[in-house]
């Protein structure tokens, strides 16, 4: 009888190479439209086919890669029709989870939130696209986890990988210099305790690039 059984390396392997590439795409590391060959995601991460191949498949059922009926994968290109689709549950989603979050909102939050902002100006500044749309995702989670609504954020947060590429491509168009200026709006309501200001503000955050994208 064994005792202290050496538990299956697999599923750790198979966790390492989704979150990583999960990451990359989510925060706009992987242009649309680039191809992915398990060879290249096993040697990355330093695994065998198989753990490459559940991770793609895991993240292929979340529709942040798309794999073709040759077995082809690669991120998707969305059409203007899915981006509008996703500002849509963009608007959705995140509108409400920052009205849960905002009874929540204290003063630490607000000051938290600031700092990211600040920072965000200063990955614009450099012309890090990838620093850019991570600091950006991550300003909205931080207010998002005061909602304590984890299957909504999560549903937020598949909608997110699913944009990554299309936010880098976005990002290239807008040519951004200062932060973005919903994120301030979003701050002062907060501060205020405004509810209808704080939907309004996201609402626009994360809808305007997005459309003016699609359009």
């Amino acid at each position: 009888m064994l005792l202290n059984p050496r538990p299956d390396p697999a599923p750790s392997a198979h966790d390492r190479v989704y979150r990583g590439l999960r990451s990359r795409i989510m925060h706009g590391q992987i242009a649309p439209g680039q191809a992915l060959t398990l060879r290249g995601i096993g040697a990355e991460f330093g695994v065998s086919m198989t753990p490459a191949r559940e991770a793609v498949r895991r993240l292929s059922a979340e529709g942040a890669l798309t794999i073709s009926s040759s077995g082809r994968v690669t991120t998707p290109e969305l059409s203007n029709d899915r981006i509008e689709e996703l500002a849509a549950l963009r608007a959705l989603i995140e509108v409400e989870l920052a009205s849960r979050a905002l009874p929540r909102a204290h003063i630490a939050l607000i000051d938290r939130l600031q700092t990211i902002n600040t920072r965000i100006a200063e990955d614009i500044a450099r012309q890090d696209a990838v620093a850019y749309i991570q600091r950006n995702l991550e300003f909205h989670r931080t207010l998002y986890l005061r909602a304590q609504a984890p299957a909504m954020l999560a549903m937020a947060e598949t909608v997110w990988l699913q944009l990554g590429p299309t936010m880098r491509a976005l990002y290239g168009r807008l040519r951004r210099k200062e932060p973005p200026q919903y994120h301030r709006l979003i701050i002062a309501a907060l501060k205020a305790g405004d509810e209808p200001g704080l939907r309004l503000a996201v609402r626009s955050d994360v809808t305007q690039g997005l459309r003016m994208l699609a359009g």
